[in-house]
């Protein structure tokens, strides 16, 4: 009952100081759904309309067919004829297209003759991931054609074609393949940290800016109690941003929640506790909001972004970034949002990412107090 008499004011101010300074309302609620809407958008790992050039040296109606199931497959987008194969090159040097599809002068009589005939793929390569994604889709459109005239020959002999082995592949939790359903997950945790983490890493600095730090020095207040009742208005708002991001993640991407709303609520605020907690130990260590802000943003943003798992796979990296990637909440946090999020799978799938995220807290929590009494002292 004390502890809650010594919380309730230190809450009450908070919100009065949020409520005057609209632009700490603005970061904790507005900024995050417009980083959803921007970073949606800009981040997408889904490569579309691949443009693309041909130099047809044949031009028979064998190979108008072979570019017409290029055009056809959905993923290119056809740019111009080429006259020479130097021209060929040069569009890819420039950068004009992705993709140059070369068809040799002897390509149909070849497989009118039954032997096999051969045309070229040059692809820009310069990003790694996006030439090996357009090499892949050139593959399986040249197999279909290639299947094509492969029962077009047997039917001609009074023959039928079969497939020994037949495969049928099914993909789950994202049948569709859209990496907007596989970001926005990892969106929402690196919106909350960056947004939990600075919002919270002011609080304090504004008291010593202010020099009232000294008043709460005097008080019989205890640092702990400080520390929650400064944590809790900023922990409510937090949530209603994370609902608000979710909102505008199934208005706007078409990703739904697919598991348990109570386990995805009791995750999202131990996620926001951790960052919370992160911005309070900034918020210890800094003297002016300049510096406090620039920590945060460091301790949020680079760890959140590269050590998480949102970008890159943490089983990829070496083994000493996998042991430093333990100091973001992200990382835990992201096994837990995804399987809720996109599997439904209950708490027996990321049980021990919640042991992880509560071990965390008690950590950041025990040296941000120890911190403010060496302060204090």
């Amino acid at each position: 009952m004390k502890m809650v008499r010594q919380l309730l004011p230190i809450i009450k101010k908070e919100f009065r100081q949020i409520r005057r300074d609209r632009k700490v309302l603005a970061v904790l609620i507005v900024v995050p759904a417009f980083l959803l809407l921007l970073n949606g958008y800009a981040l997408n790992f889904d490569v579309r309309n691949i443009t693309m050039a041909v130099y047809d040296a044949e031009k028979s109606s064998q190979s108008r067919e072979l570019v017409n199931s290029f055009i056809t497959a959905g993923y290119f987008e056809y740019t111009e004829h080429l006259t020479d194969y130097a021209s060929a090159q040069r569009m890819i040097d420039e950068g004009k297209v992705k993709l140059v599809l070369v068809i040799p002068p002897d390509f149909s009589r070849e497989n009118i003759s039954g032997r096999q005939s051969s045309i070229q793929l040059l692809v820009d390569g310069m990003d790694a991931n996006a030439a090996t994604t357009i090499v892949g889709y050139g593959q399986a459109v040249t197999q279909q054609f290639s299947q094509k005239i492969i029962l077009q020959n047997l039917s001609k002999i009074g023959r039928k074609s079969y497939v020994p082995v037949n495969y049928e592949a099914r993909i789950w939790y994202n049948p569709e393949m859209k990496s907007a359903k596989f970001l926005v997950p990892g969106l929402i945790a690196y919106i909350l940290a960056i947004t939990a983490v600075i919002a919270t890493a002011l609080s304090i600095v504004k008291e010593k800016e202010r020099n009232t730090i000294e008043q709460i020095d005097v008080s019989p207040i205890k640092p702990l109690n400080l520390i929650i009742g400064k944590m809790f208005p900023y922990a409510v708002i937090s949530l209603l941003a994370a609902a608000l991001v979710l909102l505008s993640g199934y208005l706007l991407f078409d990703v739904v929640v697919k598991g348990s709303l109570v386990l995805l609520f009791f995750a999202t605020l131990l996620f926001v506790i951790a960052a919370l907690g992160q911005g309070l130990l900034v918020s210890t260590v800094a003297d002016s909001q300049q510096v406090a802000f620039q920590l945060a943003t460091v301790i949020s943003i680079l760890p959140t972004m590269i050590l998480s798992g949102f970008m890159f796979p943490i089983k990829s990296m070496p083994l000493f970034l996998q042991i430093l990637s333990n100091i973001t909440p992200a990382k835990f946090y992201l096994v837990i949002m995804r399987g809720i999020v996109l599997k439904g799978v209950g708490i027996e799938a990321f049980w021990d990412q919640l042991i992880y995220l509560s071990i965390y807290i008690v950590i950041i929590i025990t040296i941000s107090v120890k911190r403010f009494k060496h302060h204090t002292v």
